[in-house]
């Protein structure tokens, strides 16, 4: 069973329509009592939040040895070290920087089981800065896939962003592309593969959740849970 049933798509993150919803109303308050500045100012207002949580759908092609992206962005690091929070084994580790006009909704890389689930509490400092996957409040989320293979994540809050929601609990079963979580207004996911997979990117690039594939597995490579 699916850890999120959802019966139809909306284009925007459920725990986001408050916010609009908020910002609409205080919209239209201002345009009934006439206060054409306010009414204009809470209009950009509403139409950025929209914008913030925007939920699109996304056509996921990738095979069963490809590692898709969690989060639309930009690869701000791709670097070789250890896992710190659950397998502490050597990893390709690749961080990928949300800015507020990306998509903040977070996708499953590849299908497997969910092993545990791990939050940290921490900084608010600037997400595109390394120093925040030690520093910053996160979650970890650790995936097991059916080869065996572990695949580790984490969300990482930032300057602006103070709500991390991650929807799976351990033991679900998940598939790739499946939205599992969101970030509000910003950060970085990192993701840590093993090293022995191939990086199909780089530092700079652009990358789009559930449609970029980050690196192919070594399924031959895997261990039997």
């Amino acid at each position: 069973m699916n850890f999120r049933d959802k019966t139809f798509h909306i284009p925007f993150a459920r725990e986001g329509i408050p916010y609009i919803l908020y910002a609409a109303f205080a919209t239209l308050v201002m345009a009934t009592l006439g206060q054409f500045p306010l009414t204009v100012l809470l209009l950009i207002v509403t139409l950025l939040v929209g914008h913030f949580f925007r939920d699109p759908e996304r056509i996921i092609a990738a095979g069963p040895d490809d590692v898709v992206s969690p989060a639309d962005g930009k690869v701000i690091a791709v670097e070789r070290l250890e896992e710190p929070c659950f397998t502490r084994k050597t990893c390709w580790k690749i961080s990928i920087f949300m800015s507020v006009w990306d998509v903040h909704v977070n996708r499953i890389p590849c299908a497997g089981a969910v092993q545990g689930i791990h939050y940290q509490m921490g900084q608010f400092a600037a997400a595109n800065r390394l120093e925040a996957s030690r520093k910053n409040e996160q979650n970890w989320l650790w995936l097991r896939t059916h080869a065996g293979l572990d695949i580790v994540l984490t969300q990482v809050a930032g300057l602006i962003a103070r709500r991390i929601v991650c929807w799976p609990t351990p033991g679900d079963q998940v598939e790739c592309g499946e939205r599992f979580g969101l970030i509000r207004f910003g950060s970085r996911v990192d993701i840590y593969v093993p090293e022995e997979n191939r990086v199909l990117v780089a530092k700079g690039e652009r990358v789009c959740a559930g449609g970029s594939i980050l690196c192919r597995m070594n399924s031959r490579k895997g261990v039997t849970a």
